[in-house]
C-alpha cells in the first residue's frame, strides 16, 4: 500500500515569513527608539547637573554675601604701653608721699614674731619725737643734726637673748642715709614688760641700716648680762632677724601705699 504526500502551500508559507521579518524590524527599530530615549534622558541629566549637585565654585557667593551673617569687628589693641606700677621705695622716702599711719603699733605689731622657725616674744614697745632720749652714746646729736622726727622701739626675747630694735623716722631718705653714715653709740636698749635691763655696762651687739626714710637700729645681748663675744651665733641670728624684721615692716608700708595709689588711677 503506497501512501500518497499532499504538497506544501507555498503562498502561505511565504507570508508568514514575510509577516516575521516585518515584527522582527519593529522590535529593533522600537528598541532603538528605546534606546534613542535613554540616551536623551542621559543627555538632559547630564546637561543639568548642576542643578543636582550644586553650582561651580566660581558660582558661589562670597562670605560676605551669605545672608544672615553680620560682620564681627576685630579686637583692637591700645599701642599706648600702660604706666608702670608706683615703686614702693617712692613712697617710704619722702615724708610728702609716706602719709601711712605710723606707730609702734604699726612697725611692731602682735604678741610674737616669727623668722623661719625661730619664735621670738614681743616684750616692751615705745615711741617718742625726742629721738635722742631713745639713744645711748653719741647717736643722740647724730639724729639730731640730721632732722629725726620720730623714734620707735621694741624688745623682742628668745632663749636668753634680748633684742630692741628701733626705727628713727626722717623726712627725707637723704637725711636717714647721712644717720645711718654717721652712726656712733647706739639705741638704748628697752626693758619692762618682763624683760629684764640688759646691755648695761657690758659688751652687746650694735647693727644700723637705712632704707627711705628710715634709719633702723639693733641692740642685742643676754639678758643675763654676760658679755657677747663672736662665738655668740644666738646672739648674731637674733640681732639679724630683728634688722631683716624692721626692714620688711618698713618697706610692706611702701607696697600698701604704691598699691593704693595704683588702684585709685584706674
Amino acid at each position: 500500500m503506497s501512501f500518497g504526500t499532499q504538497s506544501p502551500d507555498w503562498a502561505a508559507l511565504a507570508e508568514q515569513a514575510d509577516a516575521r521579518k516585518r515584527r522582527r524590524k519593529w522590535l529593533w527599530t522600537g528598541g532603538g527608539v528605546v534606546a534613542t530615549a535613554a540616551v536623551v534622558a542621559t543627555v538632559i541629566v547630564t546637561a543639568g547637573g548642576t542643578e543636582g549637585r550644586g553650582a561651580a565654585a566660581s558660582d558661589l557667593p562670597s562670605p560676605k554675601e551669605l545672608p544672615g551673617r553680620s560682620a564681627q569687628p576685630a579686637p583692637s589693641f591700645s599701642s599706648v604701653a600702660p604706666p608702670p606700677p608706683p615703686d614702693p621705695k617712692e613712697f617710704i622716702s619722702s615724708a610728702g608721699k609716706d602719709t601711712a599711719p605710723l606707730s609702734a603699733d604699726t612697725l611692731f605689731p602682735g604678741h610674737s614674731l616669727t623668722m623661719g622657725d625661730r619664735v621670738y616674744t614681743k616684750g616692751p614697745t615705745a615711741g617718742t619725737t625726742d629721738c635722742a632720749a631713745a639713744t645711748e652714746g653719741a647717736l643722740g646729736p647724730v639724729l639730731t643734726r640730721n632732722g629725726c622726727d620720730r623714734m620707735f622701739r621694741a624688745t623682742y626675747t628668745k632663749d636668753g637673748v634680748a633684742v630692741t630694735v628701733g626705727v628713727a623716722v626722717f623726712e627725707s631718705a637723704a637725711q636717714a642715709a647721712r644717720a645711718k653714715e654717721e652712726a656712733v653709740g647706739g639705741i638704748a636698749p628697752l626693758s619692762g614688760a618682763g624683760v629684764p635691763s640688759f646691755c648695761h655696762s657690758t659688751v652687746c651687739r650694735r647693727t644700723a641700716n637705712s632704707v627711705g626714710r628710715y634709719t633702723y637700729f639693733t641692740y642685742a645681748g643676754f639678758t643675763s648680762g654676760k658679755r657677747v663675744t663672736e662665738a655668740d651665733r644666738g646672739v648674731f641670728g637674733a640681732g639679724d632677724d630683728l634688722a631683716e624684721f624692721a626692714f620688711r615692716q618698713i618697706y610692706a608700708r611702701g607696697q600698701q601705699q604704691a598699691s593704693a595709689a595704683a588702684d585709685a588711677g584706674r
